[in-house]
């Protein structure tokens, strides 16, 4: 019976220290949040990506691919040339004049204008500058959660994380709001049924589904309507019986990648020993136990670009080993570089398998980080004068 009572108490004990690591990550994320710094991801068109102080002096502009390197620093939005703002700014007027968004991309392209990846546009891509509170200024997060292993809910309005005014505006908010209201008022019409019978239609008429094949059609909502209503674009999918094949042009990557995994892991060990911390590695699954206290696993995650052009990534977390904590390293385009970092508590997280695009709400996003800093101070000791 006292092996038993044992037994409990260190599975009790186990999930505490998760959900206060879990209350960590999350608590600190928001306070971030609260205070208008971003959290990741890319500027978009017409943006620019400043990094500041902890005074919010500016320092630097970042490109493409750039992140900060100081715990201290952070990252805001600002907007970017002046030609770019311009643009912007017509895609908002031509939108509530009544021009539809396929049309506004024809006009664009016929221009000689290209996107902040260089392509030509289309109509989902000028309906993600239309429906993007960062135009407007804001920093928006929690619209979803799903944290301490609780069933995704949406959350309602007053449960937002919002930064109001965190940035300065590339569009008035009266334009945006216009703006907002005209796509929300052409999804409302339609009833779950009614969208997933669209989908069908969709299906049958190409063949295949993805996001970019919703966003071209006029004669239906955009995929951003899919995902907000059923969770994802893959469940939808999944109701009207389609399953996307696979791509084996990436098996050359996954081997890549494959063969980074131990010089990534080694390097993970050595920033926590930098720390302060003991790492005690297995040499069977990799896992790292930390101080002996939680056991960590290094995941990398390939970054896969779609018809679109968008960045979308699949984490899969190792329930069969159940690690307390999963360090989760995004890579760049073309799989190069890691591009950020997610610390994932196995507490909070209720799926296998995590997708992920440029941004996610705060219900992933608030594990995200821009370098290790955070999780190697998961494993430093104190000393006793600075714990008294």
């Amino acid at each position: 019976m006292a092996s038993g009572i044992m037994k409990s108490l260190k599975r009790y004990m186990a999930a505490e220290y998760s959900r206060e690591l879990s209350d960590k990550v999350y608590a600190g994320q928001c306070r971030l949040i609260e205070k208008g710094f971003r959290q990741g991801g890319m500027a978009g068109y017409g943006l620019r990506r400043l990094l500041v102080d902890e005074g919010r002096a500016p320092k630097a502009e970042l490109s493409y691919g750039e992140r900060k390197s100081l715990q201290t620093d952070r990252v805001i939005l600002v907007p970017g040339p002046e030609t770019e703002l311009l643009t912007v700014r017509r895609m908002y007027d031509l939108f509530v004049a009544g021009v539809p968004e396929r049309e506004i991309a024809a006009t664009l392209n016929q221009d000689g204008v290209r996107t902040d990846l260089g392509r030509p546009w289309t109509r989902g891509t000028v309906h993600q500058v239309l429906t993007n509170p960062k135009y407007a200024g804001d920093n928006v997060y929690n619209r979803v959660s799903n944290r301490l292993k609780r069933c995704r809910v949406v959350n309602t309005p007053e449960r937002w994380i919002v930064a109001r005014d965190a940035f300065r505006a590339a569009v008035p908010r009266d334009l945006f709001e216009r703006a907002r209201a005209i796509v929300e008022g052409r999804s409302k019409r339609y009833d779950d049924a009614e969208l997933l019978a669209l989908l069908s239609g969709l299906l049958r008429a190409t063949g295949a589904l993805s996001g970019l094949i919703i966003d071209e059609r006029d004669d239906m909502p955009s995929s951003s309507v899919y995902r907000r209503r059923f969770g994802s674009l893959l469940r939808a999918y999944q109701m009207v019986g389609y399953a996307p094949g696979r791509d084996y042009r990436y098996l050359e990557i996954n081997r890549r990648l494959r063969d980074l995994h131990p010089g990534v892991v080694d390097e993970v060990i050595a920033g926590l020993r930098d720390a302060g911390g003991s790492v005690h590695r297995d040499p069977a699954t990799d896992l790292l136990t930390v101080n002996g206290e939680f056991v960590a696993s290094v995941v990398i995650a390939r970054n896969r670009q779609t018809e679109a052009g968008h960045s979308r990534w699949r984490i899969r977390l190792d329930a069969g080993l159940a690690p307390d904590v999963t360090l989760a390293v995004r890579m760049d385009i073309g799989n190069l570089a890691p591009l950020d970092y997610y610390v994932l508590p196995r507490i909070d997280m209720t799926e296998p398998t995590l997708r992920l695009a440029e941004f996610n709400g705060l219900s992933l996003d608030g594990y995200r980080f821009d370098d290790l800093c955070f999780f190697y101070s998961l494993g430093a000791r104190a000393s006793f004068s600075e714990a008294a």
